[in-house]
């Protein structure tokens, strides 16, 4: 301490050493003292609250307190100091600290007031706004990824044409070595054969040394022998291989410039497929496979040749696919014939790898092309074969219980028969488990879509009508029939007024219609509903009639006659002797009602609770709804309006069940009247040809047309004029090719046009007409849709065309808006372009304005109602059962060729309804057609004689002249 800090700010030296107490004397005067544990306990307990000493912001540990206390340990035993400098230190350092700390709260303060501040001032876009920001940055994200895709494809590409250029460049210069080599090889033995077989000179005949010594050649190892000869057998074998490929002269100009089935029976020769084998075996086409995917694949490989030559007759219809594999078939033999012709024996027929690549790639990307064509056309093929399944087990369906057991024996065999080909056909095309889940599918759905047949006899018959037994004898089917025909006309016990209400409100036709329906529909009904508007409205009016009549004194006439024709009606539902029969007349008596109204005593109210009592009783189980509503609406009480709508009420209540019980008549007495329906339409038809009713002017001339028609295409297929007994038309021809013409023909039909004989299919034959030009006029739409959409004619759009049939059952242009909902229904269902839909348009408006105005004009639907129209006859005019199996077997694949793949149920619904109706009018009007043929024939003989007697007269009046 003598001098040692010269700081005199540090120098304590001169502080007094009283002040502070030495170590030594603190050390003497503290005695340690120990407290007991009892006593410690107490006074000296663990704090909890005591201040950490670790924190970096403790005051201990600041450099204050630090030094503070380092210079009091130090100084303390040399000089006395106070405590002022160590805690001006501190203070100072807690102040800086704070200084330090609140300028960082305020910087950070002003950084938060800065950021609200610019928030505050930066203009908020709407939600739309900031989705509309959102889609512009997510598109341009697209566009710059689509960009970046488009970039690296145009780069591969780059590469990849690069790449070939670069090849194709190697491949030259390799060439042009090669030629250049070759060049120089034959330069070589040109100056060599020069040399040697130059003009000798003079010289002894021994040749010189030099000359023998160039002759001698070095032995050549055994191993080096055996491979050039492999070699050259090799090459060999190779030249035997082209040659026998360019022997036959293949090539796409003779394929297209001869038939194609020349060029079919040549490519089917074993030489040429043997041939094919060899030389796609030379080029690496053909894998190590089976002998029947190599064949299979040889005989894809000459398809090309087909495709290229005949495209017409290979290809169905001329596509977007189509068009691809035409291009894909021109690329393979290109390329082929190119790698062909530079096999020579240079390159001792080896193609190069080049070659072979480019060869390989055109020969995969045709079979791909090629397997993806085919597998479409064979899913059209399969749904084609399908339907056509699915029309014979129809056939089946609707014969097996209408026919006699040997005709239905022998439609069965053929239709099963038919059905096995085809079954066959749609296992080898779509597999086995395909083929048999579509075809079971199809006739699931055939079988559901099929109509249901009437109801039967336990659900239509009236409650009071007595059951038929099961198998009925002849006398109750005899007593159902003249009850029949008693229903539909007036009893004799009614009234002059009553009789001509009667006859006004029936919906009974007359017997010869009801039994010509029965013969061509056995469950032919009566249907209330052609007739229903009419007779509700003659209801309506004689309603508003009575009406009057009360509001003019005349209540009791008009009273007794209502209720005089409502007991008619009622009666006529039941049997005379019944019960409720006797019930009704007694109670609804005319003498009792007219007493009781000229008295003013009859009740409307009793009346209307009578009639609402028995009603119930009278109706059939499926009309106690209906029934129940009107006998609680009876029952009501009313002023006279309520009255007299109760009445119209009653009265169309009182016509449907009369409808009923008809009905149920001609259920029960169909039968007989089916067995008798020939004879019976034969002896009206005769008594008025008799009583001059009627004439056959119409079917003379309808089967002299029919006729002439027949001959002229038989002579067209006879130009020799051969009178064979097989080119002659029969009566059954000529027949069909009449019905053919009359129901297939554009609307309307004309009374010229219809012959006497089918008089009473007048209405079918016109509903035939229109069904068949509805039928034309949407395939046409169809048709023209799929040609300009570049669609397969034969495939199937069922869903346009059963939504187009229902759309046009109104009319065409009945409705303005038709074309444009035709043309949408195409446009929702298939995509096209604006321009393929303008024009869609346009055709559409033709086609249904011809339709609308019944003539065919357009060539499209010209041809497709021809074509409908011999695939009719086709069907009708066959003669036995297994004509007409197989005419129904090929009906669906001869409608996809024709252009009408979606109208199988709807062309085979006319068919059936055209054959019924045949064999019913034949059996029934047979014996004059034959009159009328024989009268035909006979003219025809006539007039031929007096043609040939003419023309031997005048070549004998000739050879007179001459002599």
């Amino acid at each position: 301490m003598d001098g040692s800090f010269s700081d005199p700010e540090l120098d304590l030296s001169q502080l007094p050493h009283d002040d502070i107490p030495e170590e030594p004397d603190m050390a003497e005067s503290s005695q340690p003292f120990s407290p007991p544990p009892r006593i410690a306990a107490r006074f000296y307990r663990a704090s909890n609250n005591r201040r950490k000493s670790s924190a970096t912001s403790s005051r201990r540990n600041s450099i204050s307190s630090t030094h503070s206390h380092t210079s009091t340990r130090s100084f303390r035993s040399s000089r006395p100091q106070t405590h002022h400098i160590a805690q001006h230190l501190r203070r100072a350092s807690i102040i800086e600290t704070r200084k330090a700390r609140l300028a960082d709260r305020a910087a950070h303060a002003e950084q938060v007031r800065q950021r609200a501040a610019l928030a505050k001032a930066t203009p908020r876009g709407t939600n739309s706004e900031e989705r509309a920001l959102a889609a512009k940055q997510a598109r341009e994200r697209h566009l710059a990824q689509v960009a970046a895709a488009c970039a690296e494809e145009v780069r591969r590409a780059k590469k990849v044409a690069e790449d070939m250029k670069e090849r194709k460049a190697a491949e030259e210069r390799r060439y042009r070595q090669e030629m250049e080599d070759r060049l120089a090889e034959a330069e070589k033995r040109r100056l060599e054969y020069q040399r040697n077989n130059g003009r000798r000179p003079r010289t002894a005949s021994s040749p010189p040394a030099d000359a023998k010594k160039i002759a001698i050649r070095t032995p050549v190892s055994p191993e080096d022998a055996a491979k050039r000869i492999q070699a050259a057998w090799r090459a060999r074998a190779r030249k035997n291989v082209v040659d026998a490929w360019l022997a036959f002269g293949l090539s796409i100009d003779r394929v297209h410039d001869n038939g194609f089935e020349e060029v079919t029976a040549l490519l089917n020769e074993e030489k040429v497929l043997a041939a094919t084998e060899q030389i796609m075996t030379l080029f690496g086409l053909l894998a190590d496979e089976d002998a029947a995917s190599r064949s299979a694949a040889v005989r894809t490989f000459l398809a090309a040749y087909l495709i290229l030559g005949h495209p017409t007759h290979v290809l169905s219809r001329d596509g977007d696919q189509e068009q691809d594999l035409i291009q894909k078939a021109k690329d393979l033999i290109i390329c082929f014939e190119a790698a062909l012709s530079k096999l020579t024996t240079f390159n001792y027929y080896t193609p190069s790898p080049t070659r072979l690549e480019t060869v390989a790639l055109a020969h995969g990307t045709f079979m791909t092309a090629f397997n993806l064509w085919k597998a479409r056309d064979s899913s059209a093929l399969i749904e084609t074969m399908v339907a056509s399944f699915v029309s014979l087990d129809a056939i089946w369906q609707s014969v097996k219980d209408e026919t006699i057991e040997v005709v239905a024996e022998e439609y069965k065999s053929g239709i099963r028969d038919n059905q096995a080909i085809l079954l066959s056909k749609i296992k080898r095309l779509a597999g086995p488990d395909r083929a048999l889940h579509l075809i079971r599918k199809a006739i699931r759905e055939s079988r559901r879509a099929r109509p249901k047949k009437g109801p039967s006899g336990e659900v239509a018959r009236p409650r009071v009508a007595s059951p038929t037994p099961a198998s009925p004898i002849a006398e109750e089917q005899t007593e159902a029939a003249s009850q029949l025909a008693a229903s539909s006309g007036p009893q004799p016990s009614e009234g002059h007024q009553a009789n001509s209400l009667s006859k006004l409100f029936t919906v009974i036709p007359t017997n010869r219609i009801l039994v010509h329906e029965l013969s061509v529909d056995k469950e032919y009904r009566v249907d209330a509903s052609p007739t229903a508007d009419l007779r509700d409205a003659l209801n309506r009016e004689l309603c508003d009639a009575m009406r009057r009549g009360f509001e003019n004194g005349e209540g009791a006439m008009w009273t007794v006659a209502m209720a005089d024709n409502i007991r008619a009606k009622l009666l006529r539902l039941l049997k005379p002797g019944n019960t409720m029969y006797t019930l009704i007349s007694e109670t609804l008596d005319v003498e009792l009602v007219s007493q009781q109204a000229k008295q003013g005593t009859f009740s409307y109210a009793k009346f209307f609770g009578f009639i609402a009592n028995i009603l119930p009783k009278l109706c059939a189980p499926f009309r106690d709804a209906e029934v129940k509503a009107l006998a609680d609406e009876l029952q009501e009480e009313g002023a006279l309006p309520e009255m007299i709508e109760k009445l119209f009420k009653l009265l169309h209540t009182i016509d449907l069940l009369s409808l009923d019980y008809s009905n149920f008549l001609l259920m029960q007495s169909a039968p007989i009247l089916i067995k008798e329906a020939p004879t019976y339409e034969q002896r009206e038809f005769a008594e008025d040809l008799e009583k001059g009713r009627i004439t056959l002017k119409r079917t003379r001339r309808w089967w002299r047309n029919a006729a002439v028609n027949m001959h002229t295409e038989a002579d067209r297929r006879d130009p020799w004029n051969e009178l064979l007994p097989m080119n002659r038309p029969t009566h059954q021809k000529i027949y069909a090719r009449g019905l053919i013409d009359l129901a297939i023909a554009t609307p309307p039909l004309k009374d010229a046009e219809l012959p006497e004989t089918l008089e009473l299919d007048r209405a079918r034959i016109a509903r035939i007409r229109e069904e068949a030009l509805r039928i034309t006029t949407i395939g046409g739409i169809l048709l023209t849709a799929k040609n300009l959409l570049k669609r397969d004619v034969r495939s199937q759009w069922k869903n346009e065309a059963n939504r187009m049939w229902e759309a046009l059952k109104e009319g065409y242009l009945k409705d303005p808006t038709t074309p444009s909902k035709i043309s949408s229904l195409l446009e929702s269902s298939h995509a096209m372009p604006p321009s393929t839909r303008a024009q869609l348009a346009s055709i559409v408006t033709r086609l249904l304005t011809q339709a609308d105005s019944g003539r065919l004009s357009d060539p499209v639907t010209k041809v497709l109602f021809q074509r409908l129209k011999t695939h009719i006859f086709n069907r009708v005019s066959a003669s036995s059962s297994g004509e007409r199996v197989k005419a129904a077997s090929t009906a669906t694949e001869s409608l996809a060729t024709t252009g009408l793949p979606e109208f199988v149920s709807q062309v085979g619904d006319i068919c059936e309804q055209l054959n019924k109706v045949s064999n019913v009018d034949r059996k029934a009007h047979g014996q004059w057609y034959e009159e009328i043929a024989d009268e035909l024939e006979r003219l025809g003989a006539e007039g031929l004689e007096l043609e040939r007697s003419s023309s031997v007269e005048s070549e004998a009046s000739a050879g007179s002249s001459s002599d």
